[in-house]
């Protein structure tokens, strides 16, 4: 699991995002890294790693343009939680909880819909209004 997270954590920062999903680099597992804080000006907790993560609780909804590593050629309006606490194990099995909001928020959401099997694409509500070529 050690080497997972480190390597999860070690092509995010090599890439322009700000996570990423064990299936992404094809692991068939719940785990993903999250670090909202790449972004200038974005307050969260740095590094999260997230094994085996839910959300717990959710607040407001807002419609954000949203993009992912594994789509990198597009971006698409989507309604997400402002705010969320996400529980999740640690490397040693222990439970924590953390509670985001912001960019952080949304990452969150974005990567355990990875681990669900859902990309950003599934929450297009309508794909020719919605779903934006990114420029070159």
């Amino acid at each position: 699991m050690r080497e997972l997270l480190a390597d999860l954590a070690d092509t995010l920062y090599a890439t322009n995002g700000i996570g990423l999903a064990a299936p992404q680099i094809g692991v068939d597992l719940r785990v993903a890294v999250v670090d909202a804080t790449r972004k200038h000006g974005v307050v969260g907790h740095g590094l999260l790693t997230l094994i085996d993560p839910m959300i717990v609780h959710e607040g407001g909804i807002k419609l954000v343009r949203e993009g992912c590593l594994s789509i990198p050629d597009f971006t698409g309006n989507v309604k997400r939680y402002e705010a969320v606490t996400v529980a999740s194990r640690d490397i040693n099995g222990r439970m924590h909880a953390w509670i985001c909001d912001g960019l952080e928020a949304i990452a969150v959401q974005h990567e355990i819909d990875h681990l669900d099997g859902r990309v950003f694409l599934d929450r297009i509500s309508n794909l020719k209004r919605d779903l934006i070529p990114r420029k070159v």
